[in-house]
């Protein structure tokens, strides 16, 4: 939604934008974005054409790499979405190995700031071919998803804290305690939340934070209470587990991709890697 954006991003300069865009636009007989001063947007007519130019795009992608493949080259880009916290998948391990083996396939990374919600989002419009997130149960439909892990959240408390010294809670022991948990988005925080709608529990979110340790250290200083991934616990010393009665929260890490795409030759060869860099928590 930015001219001189897109201009950076396909390195040519602005008016070549311009100038090809009013030159779609009379191909097409209507105006395909507002533009004002302040922003650019699509028009209707201009969000019609989006996911037809994006099949135009991946179809000449195809073609390429149908060439590519007669030549025994594999080329392409791969645009990779992740969460910048998670641990379920040792990442630059696995861009290093694609690289290793395809040198001439160019990787983009996006950590996302915006949740598995976000990254779910670029997937389906196209932005992202790929994405480590986490979906709720009922995934959204466009999204071809494979677990990669699940792992359980468990309730932690400072040592000092005063539920440290019992063994077990209930989540209506909790609806006074101000939590640490991520944005919501984020899988994580979706899993805890339906827990407390579920039982009927008003809970008090006082800290937001995109990031596992960051959450660890603010409940170490008695900042908060949290539920967080098992793993992210032995890690950050003086914290204290909690058994919460009759609740067993699981998070759980999935491989997404568009169902409605056929993947490039680059993207299949990084989905090939993939289990070879997935780590047992």
């Amino acid at each position: 939604m930015s001219f001189t954006r897109a201009a950076r991003r396909l390195h040519v300069v602005q008016s070549g934008v311009s100038a090809a865009i009013r030159s779609l636009e009379r191909e097409l007989g209507c105006a395909l974005f507002e533009r004002t001063s302040q922003q650019v947007r699509l028009t209707g007519a201009g969000a019609a054409l989006l996911p037809e130019a994006r099949a135009t795009l991946h179809a000449a992608q195809a073609a390429q790499d149908a060439v590519r493949a007669a030549q025994d080259t594999l080329r392409g880009t791969v645009n990779v979405g992740a969460m910048a916290s998670v641990e379920v998948v040792d990442l630059p391990a696995l861009l290093g190995q694609l690289h290793a083996r395809h040198p001439a396939i160019d990787v983009r990374l996006r950590l996302a700031t915006t949740g598995s919600a976000g990254l779910a989002h670029a997937l389906l419009s196209g932005d992202l071919d790929v994405a480590f997130l986490s979906l709720p149960e009922h995934k959204p439909a466009g999204i071809d998803a494979r677990e990669l892990a699940t792992v359980p959240l468990v309730l932690v408390v400072s040592a000092a804290h005063p539920l440290a010294q019992r063994g077990e809670v209930a989540l209506a022991d909790l609806a006074g305690e101000p939590f640490v948990d991520f944005p919501p988005g984020y899988g994580n925080r979706e899993v805890v939340d339906r827990a407390f709608a579920v039982a009927g529990v008003v809970r008090r979110v006082a800290l937001e934070v995109p990031d596992i340790d960051m959450g660890a250290a603010l409940v170490r200083h008695g900042l908060g209470i949290a539920f967080l991934p098992a793993f992210a616990v032995a890690r950050t010393p003086g914290l204290q587990v909690l058994d919460v009665h009759g609740t067993m929260l699981r998070w759980s890490m999935h491989l997404g991709t568009s169902s409605t795409r056929r993947p490039s030759s680059a993207l299949r060869a990084l989905l090939d890697l993939v289990d070879l860099h997935v780590i047992a928590l």
